[in-house]
């Protein structure tokens, strides 16, 4: 009775864990494809708070954004 017990709860442990790293690889390859922001938002967001987003100040903030994913 013991060793059900025991094996039935290194089962669900077992499929937490599997389930936590798949969930995990499924969405860094969803946000590798579909990052959160865009230039176009970025640019957005610049004018919301005051700034005069120029196309360098836009690339510099995107690379440090993909580095930062990576």
């Amino acid at each position: 009775m013991f060793w059900n017990f025991f094996w039935a709860f290194i089962g669900i442990l077992g499929g937490v864990a599997l389930g936590f790293f798949i969930a995990r690889k499924y969405m860094m390859n969803y946000l590798k494809k579909n990052p959160p922001i865009n230039e176009q938002m970025l640019k957005m967001m610049m004018m919301q708070m005051g700034m005069k987003p120029s196309q360098k100040k836009i690339n510099q903030m995107m690379s440090a954004m993909n580095k930062q994913m990576k």
